[in-house]
Formats: C-alpha cells, structure tokens, sequence
C-alpha cells in the first residue's frame, strides 16, 4: 500500500501539471506520513540528496558554460564549424549538429546547446530558406549530444545515484565515442531529409579560412581539453575541474574575447543561480524519493520480477530501454537519473552488464526523452525559439528520432562503443 501511495500521489500530481520537484517531494511526505514517521525525515533525506562533495561541480559548470554562451564563444564556433562543413548539402544543418557538439563540450547542459546555438541558428537558418522545422528539429536532437560528452551533468548525478563509487573521469571517458556517433548519425539525417527537400550545399571557403576560424575559436575550444584531460589524467577531481573551468572561462570571454562586460556577468551569475536552485531542488526530492524506494525494497522486487519474465540479457535490455523511453516522455532527466538508477542498476549487473555501460544507455535514453512530449524540455526550447508548435516539430522529427534510437541501439548491444575509450586509461 506504501507503493501505491508514493506512486499514486506522484502520478496523480504529475497529470494536473505540477513542477516535477514538488511532485517528488510532495508524494515522499505523503508516503512517510501514511507510514506514521516523522515528517522531518523527508527534509533530511532532501538535504543529504544535494550534500555530497561531487555535487558541487554541476554549478560551477552551469555557471561556466553560462559564462562561455554570454562571452561570445557560440558565435565563433559556429563560424568555425561552417568553414568544415557548410559546403555539404543542407550545409547549415550539418554546421547546427557540429557546434552542438562542440559547445556541448563546454556547457554540458542539452537545454544550454538548445538556447545557446539554437538562438543564433534557427533564425539564421529560417532567414536563409530553410523550414522551421527542419531547424528545430536538427538543434533539438543535436543538443542531447552535450549529455553524452564531457563535462555532462548527469554523468556526476548517475555516479552518486549509483552509490558515488564509479569513476566519473570513466563516466566522461565512455559517452565520447557514443556522443560522436550520435553527432554522424544526425549528420546523416540532415543530409538524406536536405536531399528529400532540395536545401543548397555550400561553397568550401578553403583551408586558410578553415585554420583562421579555428584560431579565433581555439581559446573556447581549449577548455574541452582542459575538462577532460585534467579529470582524466588525475590532476584534478571533476569539482576542481569545473572551478578551473570558470575561471578559465571569465579569463576568455573578459581578456580574450572581450565580450563579457559588467552587464553580462551579473546576467551570467543570476542565471547559473537561478538553474543551480531549479536542478538541486529537483535533484534533493528525488533523492527522497530514492530513498524511500530503496526502503519498501523496490529495487529488490524489479530484478525478481524481470528474471521472472527472462533470463536473456538482450531481451532485459530491451524491456529496460522501452520502460525508459516511455518514463523520459513525462520525466525530466535529473529526476529520471536518480530515481531509475537505483531500479535498474541492480537489474543490470545481475544480467552482467558493467555499470559504466548502463550510465552511458541510461543517460542517452534520457536525453531522447527530452525531445519527446509532454515533458520534452529542449524541445520546448528550440520550438519557442523558431515560433513553431510541438505538434508542427513533431511530424517532421522521426529521421532524427529514428537516427537517435539506432544509436541507442548499437551502445546498447555493444559495449565496447562505451567501454574501449575507458579502458585504455586502466
């Protein structure tokens, strides 16, 4: 009956469109009050969700990456990526997945991707010919790309979620290649639905123009190799990386760029607080949430139930993604992350899979979901930025969507495109 509660009240909240935070948190406090324990108990559990050391390093990299997209480093990037790629056919499309992929490595944020490269391209794209939808829907799907590579978030909230005992620097290290295959693979959607519709390829500008953008863009790009490789070798922890990450980046954009002036700063700090508070309040109640799941044995009861159902491991995964391609419809990332990893991680590795493997399924899983309706947050962004509806953006996402799955799919069944990378540094 204490499940039916938790659930019950969580769902029930959910439908009548209550923040996902207050949803978490309010069916904890139903359940513990239904359990006669004292209600201070859910107000512990929220507090110990958000104190814990390698939390500090998501808002040091919210608030660099909001630094970088203030600091002009959007701009420059994508001038760079269309001196590579704006030649091809529905060149802007493919100059779109290209800065996502490169920001991504900034920001770590897919809604940062979304506003920061969206607010320049979808615009640009519209004005140059190309359909609201194609645009959307091409910086929509691109910006996932920025969970899967360094320094994403949500690698830091699955490895607390997953007990705080795997590598995050390994974390990093698997969702490179899953990332890069995941920016190929909408390349080629943008390409085959440019050819469909007749969008002009562009002229090569030459290799001078390629090195001169890349110049002028190196300082941003630098910080990518600064993340990754100082997490990687050791010199420093993730949360010392994003600390290092900010001040490089105010060293940038103030006497590099010399485009953040006072105004943009002030604008920069108020926002990385303002989503610092948004994601730490969601990331608490769900771990009160977690928590009481993890009490009324939840986790125990779900590997019983699916060895019940099979004992195939290609199959089990199946039923995973499918569980979680339907949960990322109306459950935002943070939430997802830490309520279904304690659900499915011991599910998993009773099947045999690595846990470093089943981050990089959870989280491009979940990133999929936040194209998806109704809680499809990127979506939302990158279609109030080309004034277009949901359901306009919609009829026309499924050669990304598809390209999104069939990446899924082969990261999934082939653990090597996430454990390679990882283990040449072992």
């Amino acid at each position: 009956m204490e499940l039916a509660v938790l659930f019950g009240v969580f769902v029930a909240l959910m439908l009548i469109g209550t923040p996902i935070a207050f949803c978490l948190g309010a069916a904890s406090l139903a359940t513990i009050l239904y359990m006669d324990l004292p209600p201070a108990v859910v107000f512990q559990q929220i507090n110990t969700g958000m104190n814990a050391y390698a939390m500090m390093a998501i808002p040091f990299f919210i608030y660099a990456g909001d630094l970088m997209i203030r600091g002009g480093i959007a701009e420059r990037l994508i001038a760079f990526a269309s001196t590579l790629v704006g030649h091809l056919r529905g060149g802007l499309g493919q100059v779109n997945v290209l800065t996502c992929t490169l920001f991504g490595g900034i920001s770590g944020s897919a809604v940062a991707d979304a506003s920061a490269v969206g607010g320049i391209m979808i615009p640009q794209m519209v004005k140059r010919g190309y359909a609201p939808d194609y645009a959307v829907n091409v910086t929509a799907n691109a910006a996932i790309i920025a969970l899967l590579i360094p320094p994403s978030h949500n690698m830091i909230i699955y490895s607390l979620s997953a007990g705080g005992n795997l590598s995050i620097a390994d974390l990093f290290t698997a969702g490179v290649i899953p990332g890069l295959m995941l920016a190929a693979s909408l390349m080629v959607a943008a390409w085959l639905v440019a050819v469909k519709r007749g969008y002009p390829a562009g002229i090569f500008p030459g290799w001078r123009m390629v090195g001169t953008a890349f110049v002028v863009a190196f300082p941003g790009i630098l910080l990518i190799g600064i993340i990754f490789g100082g997490v990687r070798s050791g010199v420093f922890t993730a949360t010392e990386s994003s600390c290092v990450a900010v001040v490089y980046a105010l060293l940038i954009t103030v006497f590099a760029y010399r485009a953040l002036n006072w105004n943009a700063f002030v604008e920069a700090t108020l926002g990385a607080v303002r989503t610092t508070a948004m994601v730490l309040l969601v990331i608490g109640a769900a771990g009160a949430f977690g928590w009481l799941m993890a009490l009324l044995q939840v986790p125990a009861q779900t590997v019983a139930f699916m060895k019940g159902i099979t004992d195939n491991p290609i199959l089990m995964l199946l039923m995973i993604n499918i569980t979680l391609l339907i949960l990322g419809t109306f459950m935002d990332m943070a939430p997802m992350i830490i309520i279904c990893t304690p659900i499915f991680l011991p599910v998993v590795m009773a099947f045999g899979v690595d846990p470093i493997h089943f981050g990089v399924i959870l989280i491009l899983n979940a990133g999929i979901g936040l194209n998806t309706p109704p809680v499809g947050s990127v979506q939302f962004v990158a279609c109030a930025i080309g004034k277009i509806s949901i359901g306009e953006s919609m009829k026309t996402i499924w050669p990304f969507y598809g390209a999104s799955v069939a990446v899924l799919l082969l990261v999934t069944y082939v653990p090597a495109f996430s454990l390679w990378l990882p283990s040449l540094f072992h």
